[in-house]
């Protein structure tokens, strides 16, 4: 049976424990065998994690022992897959590199913060986007610093609200996006500010995808 492990925690206005939870259920309903867990003291033992199948971080604003982000990248690169959403998978642990350089974005502005309507426009023929229209949503617009490697599969139009960075004319800002690391694949989707955003609809259909993909189920 496939394994999915499931961490959470951090920053409480992202809602880790709902969003873990509605991960959860998710990947229990696609026949995963799901562990889920508040702490991070499931990454210290790197043989227990190259033996599950998915990672899913749920952490935001928090601090990571350099042990601990070694043995989850010696997992990925090893064949683990690893999905996440928002500030839960790049925005989780701001001083560690290896984890940013493994997930393939770092999280750096917001501008408008919450409740900015923008759209969500697919940019691959990818099976992950397949039949998923172009969308909506009203949350927060994630600028990333991104890994040029990644490819991506979803875009965000910037700038929609105004600010210094507008001088630098429309940039279509990755919203879901694959990459690569070692043997193992990373999958990311920019929404999920908070549970609701991205617990129906097309952001959850694209999430649910990634989830499986990631760990080899799709």
């Amino acid at each position: 049976m496939t394994k999915a492990l499931i961490t959470w925690g951090g920053w409480d206005g992202h809602e880790p424990d709902k969003v873990a939870a509605l991960f959860a259920g998710w990947l229990r309903e696609a026949g995963m065998e799901v562990q889920v867990t508040d702490s991070l003291s499931c990454l210290d033992d790197v043989a227990a994690l190259k033996a599950v199948d998915l990672i899913v971080p749920v952490w935001t604003m928090s601090k990571i022992e350099k042990e601990q982000a070694l043995n989850a990248c010696a997992a990925v690169a090893s064949g683990v897959g690893i999905a996440g959403c928002h500030g839960g998978m790049c925005d989780a642990f701001r001083e560690n590199v290896d984890w940013q350089f493994m997930t393939g974005a770092q999280w750096v502005a917001h501008p408008g913060n919450d409740g900015v309507r923008y759209g969500v426009r697919m940019t691959s023929t990818d099976p992950l986007v397949a039949g998923v229209a172009d969308f909506e949503v009203a949350t927060e617009q994630y600028y990333l610093h991104v890994d040029p490697a990644v490819k991506v599969h979803a875009v965000c139009d910037f700038p929609v609200v105004a600010g210094p960075h507008s001088v630098n004319g429309p940039v279509a800002m990755p919203v879901v996006f694959t990459k690569g690391y070692g043997a193992g694949r990373v999958y990311y989707n920019a929404l999920g500010h908070k549970a609701d955003v991205i617990g129906d609809g097309p952001a959850a259909e694209l999430m649910r995808r990634g989830l499986s993909w990631a760990a080899r189920k799709g």
